[in-house]
Formats: C-alpha cells, sequence, structure tokens
C-alpha cells in the first residue's frame, strides 16, 4: 500500500470507477454528468451539496475538462501536492486531468505503460482531493494497463463501477469483457447504463431508436447486474459538453481566471435546465442508494 496514496484515499467516502469496453460510448460524458448530479443533488438546495472529485484518467484524450468548461485552467502547486480545479466558489467538485498539463489542447500524450502507471499514482497520491463523499474516476475504453495500475492502487478503499455502453450489439460484446475484468479484480459493479439511447425529437418528442432498443437492459438482466436506466440523445447536451468555453456578454471585461469561473458557472446552471439532467438525477439517487459489500482487496495478475 503506497503511504501517499492511503492518505489521499482514506478521506474518501466512495470510489467509482466509469468503465466501459469500447470507445464511443459516451463513457467520460456519462463521468462528467455523474459528477455533475451528485454534487448539484438538487437545483436551488444547496444545503445537501456533496464534495465529489473528477479524476479524467484517459490519458491519451482527456476530455473532461472541456466538458466542464474549465479547460485549460491552470494546475497550482501548493505545499500539500497538487490543487485541483474547482468548477465554483463552493468546491464541491474538484477535477483533475492529464489536460491541465498540457500546453496546447492538440498536444498528443505518446507515453509507454511504466509512464502512464505512474501518472495515475501520482493523480491519486499528489492531489490534494481533501475530504470528499465521491471520487469518480473516468477509465479509458477497454482493459488495459491504466485499469490494472488503477486497481491496485484503489482496490483496498472498497471501489464500485459502473458500466457505460450503448444498444449496439458490438458495443454490449464489449463491456462483456468490461464485465469480465471486474469479477477478474473482484470489483464490484453497482449497475449499466445505456448511454445514446434513442433519439428524442426537440419537436414532437418521439424518440428513434437509431441503434435498436433494450440492448443494455438485456445485457444486465442476462448478466445478473441492475440496469440504471437509458440516457437518449439530448442535441442540446450534445453542444453544451461537446464546447463549454462558450463566452459570455461581459467576458471583454473580466480577466482569465474570471472568464473561467464565468464559463463553469454557466455549464453548470444549463446542464441542470437540461431534460436529461433528471434522467441522472435518477441515476444517481440508485448509486447512493448502493450499499458497497466489504470485500477482501483484489488479487492482480501479473
Amino acid at each position: 500500500m503506497d503511504p501517499k496514496i492511503d492518505r489521499r484515499l482514506q478521506r474518501v467516502r466512495r470510489i467509482l470507477v466509469v468503465l466501459s469496453g469500447k470507445g464511443g460510448v459516451g463513457k467520460s460524458s456519462v463521468a462528467a454528468q455523474l459528477a455533475l448530479s451528485l454534487s448539484y443533488p438538487d437545483q436551488g438546495d444547496e444545503a445537501r451539496r456533496t464534495r465529489v472529485g473528477l479524476l479524467d484518467l484517459d490519458l491519451t484524450g482527456p476530455s473532461i475538462p472541456r466538458m466542464l468548461g474549465v479547460d485549460g485552467a491552470p494546475v497550482h502547486q501548493s505545499s500539500d501536492g497538487w490543487v485541483p480545479v474547482y468548477t465554483d466558489a463552493s468546491q464541491c467538485l474538484a477535477v483533475m486531468s492529464v489536460g491541465f498539463l498540457l500546453r496546447s489542447r492538440g498536444d498528443s500524450v505518446i507515453w509507454r505503460g511504466p509512464k502512464k502507471q505512474g501518472m495515475i499514482r501520482q493523480f491519486l497520491g499528489d492531489v490534494r482531493w481533501g475530504d470528499l463523499d465521491y471520487l469518480v474516476i473516468d477509465t479509458p475504453p477497454g482493459t488495459s494497463d491504466e485499469h490494472i495500475a488503477l486497481m491496485e492502487a484503489i482496490a483496498p478503499y472498497h471501489p464500485a463501477a459502473v458500466l457505460v455502453t450503448t444498444p449496439q450489439a458490438v458495443a454490449l460484446n464489449d463491456n462483456l469483457r468490461s464485465l469480465d475484468f471486474t469479477r477478474k479484480v473482484q470489483l464490484p459493479v453497482i449497475g449499466l447504463i445505456e448511454n445514446l439511447s434513442g433519439y428524442v425529437c426537440p419537436h414532437c418528442e418521439n424518440c428513434t431508436n437509431v441503434w435498436g432498443k433494450g440492448g443494455g437492459e438485456s445485457l444486465a438482466e442476462r448478466e445478473h447486474i441492475p440496469f440504471l436506466g437509458r440516457v437518449p440523445i439530448d442535441p442540446e447536451l450534445v453542444r453544451l459538453l461537446d464546447d463549454a468555453r462558450h463566452e459570455h456578454d461581459d467576458a471583454s471585461q473580466q480577466t482569465d481566471a474570471n472568464r473561467g469561473t464565468a464559463r463553469s458557472y454557466a455549464t453548470i446552471a444549463r446542464y441542470r435546465r437540461s431534460k436529461t439532467f433528471a434522467i441522472f438525477q435518477r441515476i444517481t439517487a440508485q448509486i447512493v442508494a448502493y450499499t458497497p459489500a466489504e470485500a477482501p482487496a483484489a488479487a492482480l495478475a501479473p
């Protein structure tokens, strides 16, 4: 057990690992929305705010900062480690990503396995997360060195997984591999989310099942894991998460730091007005109600 990681994670009540066996299923957007919904439970209900950390471990394709409107925010070093980027002044949602460390958005990350593993341990042990109710970890697609390194570090702290799929057969089949991974490393699964589950017309609100229907629920039933819900395509949300860095009317009169804060505030406000927010409120209610079973640390194969 790494004492640096232990010092940080002892202060985290629950760890959620977001997994998908296939890229392109909207895993990062699901991770971002889980973090937003957990940290902003009800519109206007500040008394129920919880402290959430969102760790972007998709090292070669970091997208979380852009989705939350904090792209380009600086990461500061303190006497107690790296200070995460906060989405607002209340500091209830803390974000860390390799995207904050790149010089420009277009820079590529070309690292071998040991470098990636070292960065994962740094994010867990050197970031000043503080006291958190939840640490949501967005992982890269598939099952790779990053997932093994992550589980080696967090297994003693009883994490649990949320699987993300689409109704497509290829995505469902790939998620069987992710499910097999969770069983091999003794990672409990809270449930499965079927993302991109049809397109709801903004005019008539009819749902067109672009990639089929019910595949995620059938997979969950077959594999005896909870089905957390369907998330249809919301064009408004797509625009919001695709580029949250929209400017404001008074942006020219603000400092760079204030512009970043304003972007983040606007992203949160727009998300809470979206139809998808209500869906994720139901999903996160099930996650909050989940009771993790005490289990021994996973035995990982070398």
